[in-house]
Parts: C-alpha cells; structure tokens; sequence
C-alpha cells in the first residue's frame, strides 16, 4: 500500500484559515512578505513526506487564486528530499514536447522524484484563456488528442530520434537532450470518468485513479463498481501487453464516532455543492472513508484487496486531519514505504 497526499489548493480543499490568508494575499500587488499560500503547502508536504507518505499531486486550476502547479512543483521539489512531486497538466494548454522538457528537468533535478498526471480538463472558459482558444466540446476529441499528447510525450522521453504526426501535434526526427532519471519514463498517473479515455489510458499510462459517485453513503454499490472497473482496466491494459496500476483519489473524515465523522462529511458535501469548482474538494467523499479509524483502515484494506494500491488522500483541516490519520489509522493498515512506485513503469 503507498500514501499520497493533495498539496492543498484553494480548489482542492474545504476553505480554512491557512489557506483562506493565502487567497486574500495573492490578489494583493506589491506585498513582498513570504507567499502563505507556498507555506501551507510546504507544511502539508513536508508532514507527509515526514509520515513516509510517497507522492503528493499538486492539482492545476489556472483561473483561479491558486498557485501555478508546474511552478509550485519546482519550489516543492526543492524543498523536499524523498517524496514524488507530481504536477498535473491539460493536453493542450501546452505542448507535449515543452511539456517532456520540462519534465525530463524535473526528473533530473529530484533525482528521479518525477510523475506527471495527465487530465483532459473540463472548464471551457480556462481553456478558451489559457490555451488561446484551445477548447474541444467533443469528449471523444479531448481523448484523441490526449492519446497523441501522451504518445509524444514517450515518444521523446525514451528515444533519441522521434517522429510523429498527428491531428494535434507534429514532430521530425525530434531529440530531447535532457534525458529523465526514471527508466523507461517518469511515471504517468490519469484518471477518466467516460469510457472514451480508457483504451488510451490502459495503452499508454501507468496508473489510473478509479472512479466512484460522490455519496460516501453507498460503500458497498461503490466497491462493487470500483472492483468491476479495475478488473476492466486490467484486462484492456493486458490486451495492449501492459500492466497497470490502480490509485483512489479519497477524503478521510475520521473520528471517533461514525456520528461525529458523517457530521463532517455532510459539512464538506454542502460545500461542494456551492459550485462545480468547489465540488472537486468534496468528491473524495465517494471513496467512502468516513467513519471511525477501524472501519477506514478496513475499507482502505478491502480496496487494497482488489488492486488498488496507492490512496491520494485529502482532509479537512488538512494539517489536523493529517495528524489524526498519522495517529489512528496508519497502524492499522499494512507496512507504507516509500519508492514503492518504481514499479509502476517496468511494463510501460
């Protein structure tokens, strides 16, 4: 089993004290005082790394107060020792040729502490600003395109003269010099709610977050999907002669009484429904770790059991949720080590 942790964003979390000084120093010009913001990610980082956690996502939202993911990646990166940093980023907002130089940079200046999430993305307005107009409304299309953006990305990170042309991107004879750390690849994690995605996901990434509905009430109707998926996955992933891995993005709302952790689930479920933005800090409700620590670590066991080995986990307050999950449920579950990933890319 591997642990991983959210860098807390303004996009990804329940709205707290820490995060919400942060948002009001940003929107300020010409404070040169230390960014509250980069601190309370560090703090929520550097815990984790601390408790043996292996890799944290650091989520992109480019319309919005949150630091840019690339950007506050390097800084993390930098600030860190053992953990993965792994930075998300949207087919089409950039290049998979910038992107494979950027990462190949990445990768040799953590000393292989690389990965990279791959989203399609989903806020037409972000992309129309950010991509210069770069916004497909077909699903179908965001898929086709992010099969070529992957394929290049490879493409250039594993061989020394690389070709392809495709309906989005082009390349002739490319070479990158800057060669990543990780054999064959950094690792490549996605996740998909459409069925369109998951040909290229079993074919050309290395771990799929499974998907789940957002009712951390329905554990068991949820698992039996989730099983039903993975098994999916796995069989198409066999078909292309792969291998593939398999991650829960989750939230954890532990305590001591079912009564006192569904109270707080049900506070961050209202939360979410403000706005599709801040639905993505509630939507880890779904994976079904509310309650007590006892039935958490079951649950969380139980997932293990059908093939889900890496839990990406969210709390509210995140640093005390941290802390109360280091505490209660992390001796109930089975040895967490860290480098467990290298495995993830020895059939890619």
């Amino acid at each position: 089993m591997r642990l991983g942790i959210w860098t807390p964003l303004p996009h990804t979390i329940m709205s707290e004290p820490a995060m919400a000084d942060g948002v009001r120093q940003v929107g300020v010009r010409g404070d040169y005082s230390a960014d509250k913001s980069f601190q309370f990610a560090l703090d929520v980082v550097s815990k984790g790394e601390a408790l043996g956690f292996d890799i944290t996502l650091i989520a992109e939202r480019l319309l919005g107060p949150d630091l840019e993911a690339w950007m506050l990646t390097a800084a993390l990166a930098a600030r860190t020792k053992t953990i993965q940093i792994m930075p998300a980023i949207y087919p089409g907002m950039i290049t998979p040729q910038l992107a494979a130089k950027m990462g190949s940079t990445l990768d040799r200046i953590t000393g292989g502490r690389f990965a990279i999430n791959v989203v399609n993305g989903w806020f037409q307005k972000e992309f129309e600003l950010f991509s210069n107009g770069g916004w497909i409304a077909s699903s179908d299309a965001r898929y086709d395109r992010m099969d070529e953006f992957v394929r290049v990305l490879k493409g250039l990170w594993t061989q020394d003269h690389f070709t392809f042309n495709g309906e989005f991107f082009r390349t002739a004879d490319a070479t990158l010099p800057q060669k990543p750390v990780r054999l064959p690849h950094p690792p490549i994690y996605t996740a998909s709610r459409t069925d369109s995605g998951k040909d290229v996901i079993a074919e050309h990434c290395d771990l799929w977050f499974v998907n789940y509905q957002a009712d951390y009430r329905r554990f068991e109707e949820g698992f039996a999907i989730i099983r039903r998926d993975v098994s999916d996955l796995a069989q198409r992933a066999k078909e292309f002669g792969r291998t593939l891995s398999f991650g829960m993005s989750a939230h954890i709302s532990c305590a001591d009484t079912m009564a006192e952790a569904q109270a707080r689930a049900d506070e961050l479920e209202r939360y979410g429904q403000r706005d599709r933005v801040s639905s993505t800090a509630a939507r880890g409700l779904g994976a079904c770790l509310v309650g007590t620590p006892d039935l958490i670590a079951k649950r969380m066991r139980q997932y293990e059991e059908i093939g889900v080995e890496l839990f990406l986990l969210n709390f509210h307050p995140m640093l005390t949720g941290l802390d109360t999950f280091a505490k209660h449920v992390m001796p109930l579950l089975p040895p967490i080590g860290a480098g467990a990933g290298a495995r993830l890319v020895k059939s890619a």
